[in-house]
């Protein structure tokens, strides 16, 4: 999603909670990264896989000047054969500790092998961040965490393009003035937001 689209969906949800709460979670992961110049890992679950995210990520780290905003995916099914940025697993996760951020996306609640490795990451000193569609394990693992559940306005992958965005700004834009009808705006953004996402992982 471009930074058209980005502005479009913000328009779409202004006098919602998202453009703001999603803000507030992208100054935090910037926070906790800066100090430390990166060591940023992104994770998702099994079934969720949060290449998009990892993407976009990348991109605002380039365009930003913010470079260790990009992340280091890690894979449940990682090839070692494959290109290095595919091919990190979870063993790195065991090895994360004090001065390194971990990013968890999951819709779902991860099975409990992935569970225990962010228990120990946390233990260990890692800074636990996540993306979540409401389960309690992963909501009380994160030192910081927004949830997505059924029934809100948005999706998680509509947070995620919202968190991307908002991770690269270097000053939060003014407020526009009004407020348009919630529908009238979605229905412009329909067809942005069922387009594929480009495949460049």
């Amino acid at each position: 999603m471009d930074a058209v689209r980005v502005a479009l969906l913000r328009e779409v949800l202004d006098g919602t909670r998202w453009p703001a709460a999603a803000r507030r979670f992208a100054g935090v992961l910037r926070s906790s990264v800066v100090p430390q110049g990166g060591g940023l890992l992104l994770v998702g679950t099994e079934r969720y896989e949060p290449w998009h995210l990892a993407a976009h990520l990348v991109d605002e780290a380039a365009w930003s000047g913010r470079p260790e905003l990009a992340p280091t995916l890690v894979r449940h099914r990682a090839r070692p054969a494959g290109p290095a940025h595919l091919a990190v697993g979870l063993g790195r996760l065991e090895a994360a500790g004090r001065g390194e951020t971990l990013l968890v996306v999951a819709p779902e609640r991860p099975d409990g092998g992935l569970l225990e490795r962010v228990h120990d990451a946390r233990r260990a000193g890692a800074t636990v961040l996540s993306l979540d569609g409401g389960d309690r394990e992963v909501h009380g693992l994160a030192h910081e965490a927004l949830t997505v559940t059924e029934g809100d306005d948005v999706d998680l992958d509509m947070v995620q393009h919202l968190v991307s965005a908002a991770a690269g700004e270097n000053t939060l834009p003014a407020a526009r003035p009004g407020r348009r009808r919630f529908m009238d705006r979605l229905a412009r953004l329909t067809d942005h937001l069922t387009a594929p996402p480009p495949q460049r992982w």
